[in-house]
């Protein structure tokens, strides 16, 4: 079994709703976000020279990061989730997909990252691509 992964990051605001007034994230706060995507692949064999993936196929992800959370207000750019890490990496989860292809079969797991000490993911247990 083979894994990539590749992190991207953006700048936004959001405030989370449902927390007690006195709570920090109640109130409209910021963060340097990391996104990682990590691709694992089922089986030996490689597509192409080598590869899960080109790392340049994840370029039109990172476009869509810049032109449409980056510097903006979350609750705003999704205004159907709280937007929690863990609601983010589902929200990112499902972006990905629309961007990469999968000329294997792989898993597909997502990554947030709101501080240097905060991880949360998103990883359904659901295969893409074609089998090799």
């Amino acid at each position: 079994m083979y894994e990539i992964s590749k992190v991207f990051s953006f700048s936004a605001s959001h405030q989370l709703k449902g927390l007690p007034a006195d709570h920090p994230c109640s109130r409209l706060h910021g963060h340097n976000y990391r996104v990682k995507l990590c691709f694992t692949m089922m089986g030996e064999r490689l597509h192409g020279p080598g590869f899960i993936i080109d790392y340049r196929d994840l370029d039109a992800f990172k476009g869509w990061l810049d032109d449409t959370v980056d510097h903006r207000s979350l609750n705003e750019v999704f205004p159907d989730i709280n937007p929690t890490a863990e609601l983010l990496a589902r929200k990112f989860w499902d972006q990905a997909l629309k961007y990469n292809p999968f000329p294997m079969t792989v898993s597909l797991r997502v990554e947030v990252s709101e501080t240097d000490k905060t991880w949360a993911s998103y990883e359904p247990d659901l295969l893409l691509g074609e089998p090799t």
